[in-house]
């Protein structure tokens, strides 16, 4: 006879995670119409431009966005960039498995990182509109494959139903995928805003935009150079965990625990090993796979006593302050930019990042894309615009729960003379890291690590410092022009009355204005 647990676990059965997305589509972003929308654009463009940078070549990218049979909420997306294309064999994995990628095994910087992203896309479009998503790709072999990708959701894996290949002399990919449930509106959260936010902090991207309407918008690059490739780095032990040392102790190929840290870490010479080992009194000639929860909780505890050079960036490209400059002013158009780079840090598990800030003043700062109607444009609204990025990546939704978002509440901007709800400020923040520690698998906010909170922080006071010394030059210069009203208004009329009571020449006051007022004037 069955007992009750027997009947309650008849009905345990192993899921995909394809299938568990199917169900949970909203923790990749598709939740709202807009939302979902973005979410697509913001899938295909970054993996876009992960694959050109990664194959050197300045990122082109096209997007069109059109209204399908005049329905209101139904519409296709078409991405299309000029990078190295897609070999045959990759194109069901790419498209049609989730979890699976280039990406997320190797501990450097990209904008995509967890190999469910383009799937994701493919995904939402099957069970909204029930198409298949077109793949259109190149390698530059003078062939070019055309694939219609489902996703076989039950086993996570892609399928092919049609394929045609053909003869054309062209390189790169073309995606086309199909979604309904969607709207497009020139919004916050829009399309049009996420591409605008993209282009300013990659200025080496050119990006092409056709709205379902035909407006043709393009954000041109204002850089010519790609972006050194990054290289896969280890994990540094300033915020390593014992979890990750014994992670590493399974599958290192050193033969000691003396090895295992000098070879699997960075920054950890022969000699710094020896050290540690002696401080956390283990063994530097054991083996790694004897290595016991409490003798990696000593080691991890050594660490912090031993001075380390900081992290490496081998793996980390940050935009840097002068190319982030030309993006601001090219899209903003400020009266004033100042950029900030910081060195690298590290957080738990001893990942290193670093946070770029840039604020914008006048110009097009603090304002946004002219709104279509829609209860979220921005239209007419003023004050500080928070945007934020996380590897080059717009964050344009979740802001309420992350780290950046917290970082810039915490600071008192009335100490550098800003009404953050007037002034015409932008105020940009970018984290870049091997793995950014987003709050979902929608990777619209980070977690708020108290480690990249400060450092945000410090990086959002330093400019806003410069800023306050603009602000007060500005002022000073307004109140020397307004003194020099005064004067050229009154002065002119004493000393014409007082050159007639002395029965002398009238004198020429242009001299006296100008060293009074402390200003040039004609």
């Amino acid at each position: 006879m069955k007992s009750l647990a027997d009947e309650i676990f008849a009905e345990f059965r192993e899921h995909s995670v394809s299938e568990f997305f199917r169900r949970n589509a909203a923790m990749l972003g598709y939740t709202g119409k807009i939302r979902s929308l973005t979410t697509i654009v913001h899938e295909a463009v970054t993996n876009a431009i992960d694959a050109a940078e990664e194959a050197g070549i300045l990122p082109k990218v096209n997007v069109i966005i059109k209204r399908v049979n005049d329905e209101p909420e139904h519409f296709k997306v078409i991405i299309e960039d000029n990078a190295s294309g897609i070999p045959e064999q990759y194109i069901p994995d790419v498209f049609g498995k989730m979890l699976a990628g280039t990406k997320l095994h190797r501990a450097m910087q990209q904008r995509g990182q967890q190999g469910i992203g383009i799937s994701g896309c493919v995904m939402f479009g099957q069970i909204t509109s029930g198409k298949p998503t077109t793949v259109i790709t190149s390698t530059g072999n003078g062939e070019v494959i055309r694939a219609d990708v489902m996703i076989d959701v039950d086993r996570n894996q892609g399928k092919i139903l049609n394929k045609e290949k053909f003869k054309e002399k062209w390189r790169g990919t073309r995606v086309e995928i199909e979604a309904k449930e969607v709207a497009y509106m020139r919004s916050r959260y829009g399309p049009f805003n996420y591409l605008r936010m993209t282009a300013i902090a990659n200025p080496h991207v050119k990006i092409t935009f056709v709205e379902p309407d035909g407006t043709l918008t393009v954000f041109e690059n204002a850089v010519n150079k790609v972006p050194e490739r990054p290289r896969p780095m280890p994990l540094h032990p300033w915020g390593i965990m014992s979890d990750d040392l014994l992670v590493l102790a399974k599958r290192t190929k050193a033969r000691t625990v003396s090895g295992l840290l000098s070879t699997e870490l960075s920054r950890v010479s022969k000699q710094k090993a020896e050290e540690v080992c002696r401080l956390a009194g283990v063994s530097p000639e054991k083996k790694p796979s004897e290595l016991t929860w409490e003798e990696a909780e000593k080691i991890v505890s050594a660490f912090k006593q031993v001075k380390l050079l900081a992290p490496p960036t081998s793996g980390l490209r940050p935009i840097g302050a002068a190319d982030l400059e030309n993006g601001m002013r090219q899209i903003l158009n400020p009266d004033f930019v100042y950029t900030v780079t910081r060195p690298p840090k590290v957080y738990r598990g001893g990942l290193p990042f670093i946070v770029e800030v840039g604020i914008a003043y006048g110009g097009n700062a603090g304002k946004a894309p002219e709104g279509k109607g829609d209860n979220e444009t921005m239209e007419g609204e003023v004050g500080m615009d928070l945007i934020r990025f996380a590897n080059r990546a717009p964050l344009i939704f979740d802001q309420g729960g992350c780290a950046i978002t917290a970082a810039a509440r915490s600071i008192d901007w009335r100490r550098y003379g800003v009404d953050i709800t007037n002034a015409p400020l932008t105020l940009f923040v970018n984290i870049s890291s091997a793995y950014v520690p987003y709050t979902s698998a929608g990777k619209q906010s980070i977690a708020d690590e108290p480690e990249i909170i400060n450092e945000t922080r410090t990086a959002i006071m330093e400019a806003a410092r410069e800023l306050k010394k603009f602000l007060y030059r500005r002022l000073k210069a307004k109140e020397r022009q307004e003194r020099a009203g005064i004067f050229e208004k009154f002065l002119p009329v004493v000393a014409r009355k007082a050159a007639r009571l002395a029965g002398v020449e009238e004198p020429d006051i242009k001299p006296l204005l100008k060293k009074i007022a402390g200003v040039e004037h004609d």
